[in-house]
């Protein structure tokens, strides 16, 4: 009997019966890891996010994240916490991983539908609307500044800049807001149709982006795109680190991707590098150790609630605004904009461009868009860390 009491008490069913919300915690994690598998929402960041949730439940394990003191030193969160603990502290706590990933990004993003299309830019920056509606709305609701402002980046659609920002401003809520960014990232195919069925007409989603470029065609044209591709990493890097210093850590590591990548050939194992191995392995250990910090003391509160309907609601605003603009702008020129183009304004980047482009082509077999929402699109992801760093300087 007393063998039989020992292997029992080896076991967690007992913590699971007395502690059940370890129970939902695991069902939470099945539940993101199908999405991930089944229905191939964002399976690369979902499936280890998911599965950090699980083992970081498994009681007796001791895989969660646990809070730390400052003073102590990695080796001994190593030795005292394990290996979670240590890759969470040394890569995430640190504001290192969200950076890398963004060159990563860098190194596969082509900024030349961008330049081609610089008009549609600005939807790009009028997406931004939703991150600064939803602090405004959270901070009126209990959150502090710091919580409100790490909530509503959940709207500029890119988990990076939502981890560093709720790194930096609140920390404690890291968790929640990670599951809550991505998760809308991974459902932009179920958000996108809604906001537009809403908003938009039949005879807006007619607007045929070629047909207008022939009627009214572009007065400027970009003579040498190679060069000008290669320049526009460097001069966005000064420009925007100038105005906005704290934007560096993400806008930097942006450009430094991009630039690697369009240099070309001298270049190549760099950029190649950067877009694979380390973006990889580092998509890897984010989410796992994003996944290790959903534990119920942290996840089964009123805040994670608030986040999750506030984090929804910031990402439908910057769709909705992103189409305002588009409707706007076309009440005062002859070349008419598809709203489609705005509805990409916010990041998620090309899923957001590919549903808009199935939107339309939905409308009219031959209206392939997914040039132009590109340039939308991508202008997104650089005003998204942009309004991260402004948050970042006002409110650290």
């Amino acid at each position: 009997m007393e063998f039989l009491e020992k292997i029992i008490d080896m076991t967690s069913f007992g913590e699971l019966i007395s502690q059940p919300e370890y129970l939902v915690m695991l069902v939470i994690s099945i539940l993101l890891l199908y999405l991930g598998i089944v229905k191939k929402y964002e399976p690369l960041l979902l499936v280890p996010i998911g599965f950090g949730v699980l083992i970081a439940n498994i009681p007796g394990a001791n895989l969660g994240v646990v809070k730390i003191e400052d003073s102590i030193g990695i080796l001994e969160i190593a030795e005292k916490h394990g290996i979670i603990n240590l890759l969470y502290y040394s890569l995430i706590k640190t504001g290192f991983l969200p950076p890398i990933i963004f060159m990563g990004v860098g190194a596969l993003t082509d900024f030349g539908p961008m330049l081609k299309n610089l008009r549609l830019v600005f939807f790009g920056a009028a997406a931004q609307f939703g991150i600064f509606t939803v602090l405004i709305l959270a901070s009126l609701m209990g959150f502090t500044n710091q919580e409100a402002a790490s909530l509503a980046i959940i709207g500029g659609a890119d988990g990076p800049t939502a981890i560093y920002t709720a790194i930096i401003l609140a920390p404690h809520l890291l968790g929640p807001i990670a599951i809550a960014a991505y998760s809308y990232m991974a459902l932009v195919p179920v958000i996108i149709p809604f906001v537009v069925k809403l908003t938009v007409s039949k005879k807006e989603l007619l607007i045929n982006m070629k047909k207008q470029d022939e009627q009214h065609p572009n007065l400027f044209q970009i003579k040498n795109l190679n060069a000008v591709k290669i320049l526009f990493p460097i001069v966005i890097t000064l420009i925007i680190s100038i105005i906005v210093p704290s934007a560096t850590p993400l806008i930097g590591f942006l450009m430094f991707g991009n630039l690697i990548k369009e240099i070309g050939a001298s270049t190549l194992r760099l950029s190649k590098a950067a877009s694979d191995t380390i973006l990889n392995t580092s998509t890897v250990f984010l989410g796992i150790s994003i996944g290790a910090t959903m534990t119920p003391s942290s996840f089964l509160n009123i805040q994670t609630i608030g986040i999750i309907v506030g984090g929804l609601f910031a990402f439908m605003i910057s769709i909705f605004s992103g189409i305002f603009a588009v409707k706007i702008c076309n009440l005062f020129v002859n070349k008419k904009i598809n709203p489609l183009i705005g509805a990409t304004g916010l990041s998620a980047v090309p899923m957001a461009s590919r549903v808009a482009n199935e939107l339309a082509l939905k409308e009219d077999s031959s209206n392939h868009i997914m040039h132009y929402a590109m340039a939308s699109n991508i202008a997104g992801v650089i005003g998204s860390a942009v309004a991260a760093g402004i948050l970042i300087t006002f409110l650290s």
